[in-house]
């Protein structure tokens, strides 16, 4: 791991998720290992960074319609029936980045699970010659665990932060940082940190 050739991507770390005026905090959902998330992982973004890495958001985006209601695949809708006008859009608040780990380098737009899926991202990596990706956030099982999966299928080395990813339930997390064990390394935060230190 080249930090130059590095970056760190986090899904879904965003306001509508994780502040309580956001989408999830108004209709309470949410769980403590996800909000401790940010703090976890500004270290390590400000390590990288320093060591000439980059660091990248996707965030997860509802695109409104014509009427401002917004465009919600249907297992979404019956999963997460409270989502409604203004969650997720572009440029609103809840949209936003969470303010602990603000600005990113690249803001990547997605609509479904994967990062990959129909969006820029891997322009951005090929553009910026990033063969490494370091991938924390939320869920384990969602947003995390798809695109790490897609990021193996185009051969891009991964490291997903153990500590730096939560699911809304423990033992789901858990099962998933055992299946992607074959596809991925696994480290702490701060083993990640040790790491760039180790090699800057």
């Amino acid at each position: 791991m080249t930090p130059s050739t590095t970056a760190l991507l986090t899904i879904d770390l965003q306001n509508d998720f994780l502040h309580p005026k956001g989408a999830y905090g108004r209709a309470d959902q949410g769980a403590e290992s996800i909000l401790s998330l940010p703090h976890r992982i500004a270290p390590l973004k400000a390590a990288l960074i320093e060591a000439g890495g980059i660091f990248i958001s996707a965030q997860f985006t509802l695109v409104p319609g014509r009427d401002g209601v917004p465009l919600i695949a249907a297992h979404l809708q019956k999963l997460r029936p409270f989502l409604t006008k203004g969650d997720f859009a572009p440029g609103s608040f809840g949209h936003a980045l969470t303010d602990t780990l603000a600005p990113a380098d690249f803001t990547i737009e997605k609509v479904a699970y994967s990062a990959f899926y129909q969006t820029r991202l891997e322009y951005v990596l090929r553009a910026m010659k990033i063969d490494t990706l370091i991938i924390g956030g939320i869920v384990t099982n969602g947003g995390v665990a798809s695109t790490v999966r897609d990021a193996h299928l185009r051969d891009i080395h991964t490291v997903l932060l153990s500590d730096g990813c939560a699911a809304f339930k423990d033992d789901m997390h858990d099962a998933t940082l055992k299946s992607l064990g074959s596809v991925t390394d696994i480290l702490t935060c701060a083993e990640a940190i040790d790491t760039i230190g180790g090699i800057a």
